[in-house]
């Protein structure tokens, strides 16, 4: 069979398998972004999460002999949500993003490129392949922008002009040459929206990113949240859709396509209190099948303390105090500490001042010095 005419009929499958884009490029170094990824490691901008080889990351061939090509595909996924919850008081609510909705993307989009990649082996024996999504050594975004699924916007997602940038991205490397498609043009003209809002001013200049100050990656840390943040990530649990909210490229893109990507309205956005006391087996079975819960539920506790903080939910104070005064991790008791400080209550301070006594922890300890100094300052403006 002919390159061009398996490259239309690969289009038509992967279409019948529930991709929604497909582009094809070649596997040509990414020169360019070898450029940028160095300079984003020489300001310690990375996250950490990523692959800290730049070849790798950057030179196909390194990946898989042969490499002629890469097959990227994008699946979109929703935007809104139906009946979503409200919070209000004594039953506040915390929030994962979009990309948290509904199964793990990297399962949905995993599944259509080993489909792809069995389709090929039915037609080329031959065929060598290598496919990764999010974890992979190659740069996602990069091999898409090439491929002609969208451009890279100001707020670093692909922009796509049927999804906006909701959409997740993989791909596939082969030894197959098919036939490059032409990159997309930059639409982002003169807006700087996300930038503009970005609540840490992490989006430090066009396409560049600070992921050290980006809340998506601060809610995935497991230590303690610096001060400069915790006043900055509200209800979030896992993630930010902040610089996409507010793409005007995305407004009216509600992307009802997927079964598999449509949110439990109660996982989506979670009571918190209920969060403090979740086991481990809980947490598993109530959110494992969620992209947000990869890093266990030591984060999202931690995220919802300060949530709890942020609304200054008083009936959350006993839990607080229980989590202070008996949890295991010092992440938890401290952030716990810090929260009953900020939140404030008749309770408050006897209960940090015990916990100072018992408490050996230096970390823990300084928490708790800044829940007492919270409440010192209440007492003084009133």
């Amino acid at each position: 069979m002919k390159v061009h005419q398996l490259q239309a009929e690969l289009i038509e499958y992967a279409k019948s398998i529930g991709v929604d884009k497909i582009g094809f490029t070649t596997a040509a170094p990414f020169h360019e972004l070898k450029n940028r990824l160095r300079r984003q490691q020489e300001l310690s901008f990375q996250s950490g999460f990523e692959e800290s080889d730049v070849e790798l990351r950057t030179v196909p061939l390194k990946l898989l002999d042969g490499a002629e090509s890469i097959v990227a595909i994008a699946l979109a996924y929703p935007s809104r949500m139906n009946d979503a919850p409200q919070g209000k008081k004594g039953a506040r609510r915390g929030v994962f993003c979009r990309a948290s909705w509904g199964v793990d993307y990297h399962t949905a989009v995993r599944e259509r490129l080993q489909l792809i990649e069995a389709w090929l082996r039915e037609r080329v024996p031959s065929v060598k392949t290598k496919s990764m999504v999010d974890t992979g050594e190659l740069v996602d975004r990069a091999v898409a922008q090439r491929a002609g699924i969208g451009w890279s916007g100001k707020n670093c997602s692909i922009i796509t002009p049927e999804f906006g940038s909701y959409v997740y991205l993989g791909e596939i490397m082969t030894n197959i040459p098919f036939a490059p498609d032409m990159p997309m043009e930059d639409e982002c003209g003169e807006c700087t929206l996300c930038i503009d809002v970005c609540p840490t001013g992490a989006i430090v200049a066009p396409g560049q990113l600070n992921s050290q100050r980006c809340i998506a990656f601060l809610t995935q840390t497991k230590g303690f949240l610096p001060d400069e943040f915790r006043t900055k990530i509200g209800n979030r649990l896992y993630g930010c859709d902040t610089c996409q909210t507010v793409c005007p490229k995305n407004k009216g893109k509600l992307n009802w396509i997927h079964d598999e990507f449509t949110p439990d309205p109660e996982l989506a956005k979670p009571l918190l209190q209920p969060l403090l006391s979740i086991s481990n087996k809980e947490f598993k079975a109530k959110f494992g099948h969620v992209s947000g819960s990869w890093r266990g539920k030591k984060p999202i506790q931690r995220n919802a303390i300060i949530a709890l903080a942020h609304f200054k939910e008083e009936s959350a104070v006993p839990d607080l105090i229980e989590l202070m005064l008996k949890d295991e991790r010092p992440v938890i008791r401290g952030t716990a500490a810090w929260a009953i400080g900020k939140i404030g209550s008749e309770d408050a301070n006897e209960a940090l001042l015990a916990a100072q006594i018992k408490e050996q922890d230096e970390e823990v300890l300084a928490e708790i010095e800044k829940g007492l100094a919270m409440l010192t300052n209440v007492e003084r403006r009133i």
